[in-house]
């Protein structure tokens, strides 16, 4: 994972650079807009980031970036019931378009790491029976 900005063009008005973190966040939102996908997952450094209120938009993402090109992984956690290739290849398809045209940077790879499943809660529902039982 690279830490430093890379060149990414001379200008006459002089050198246009692009953090890393940037990326990150591009690609992040990128992924959570395909349906399906249920969060980002972070792992333990995200979670407390989370835990004291501060949202990671670059959370569950590393980006690697050279002077024209970037190569992307993405860890996701995807919702019970959805067919997992169709969302990785849908997040692939985001995420690249996604920097290829707000960056101008070439997209390599983008690789999607499926790190869990979640399962949507139903909710109690307490039938008239029950109700009428207790008083």
């Amino acid at each position: 994972m690279s830490t430093l900005a890379a060149d990414y063009e001379k200008t006459d008005m002089g050198t246009i650079q692009i953090a890393p973190e940037v990326i990150e966040v591009i690609a992040g939102l990128a992924a959570i807009e395909v349906q399906g996908v249920a969060g980002m997952s972070g792992g333990f450094a995200g979670g407390i980031a989370e835990l004291l209120g501060r949202k990671n938009l670059s959370k569950g993402v590393k980006v690697e970036v050279g002077h024209r090109e970037a190569a992307v992984d993405v860890s996701i956690i995807v919702e019970y019931g959805n067919r997992i290739p169709e969302i990785a290849a849908e997040i692939q398809r985001n995420v690249k378009r996604s920097i290829e045209t707000m960056t101008g940077l070439h997209v390599v790879e983008v690789n999607v790491h499926i790190h869990d499943v979640h399962f949507k809660t139903t909710e109690k529902v307490e039938d008239e029976e029950t109700l009428l039982r207790v008083k």
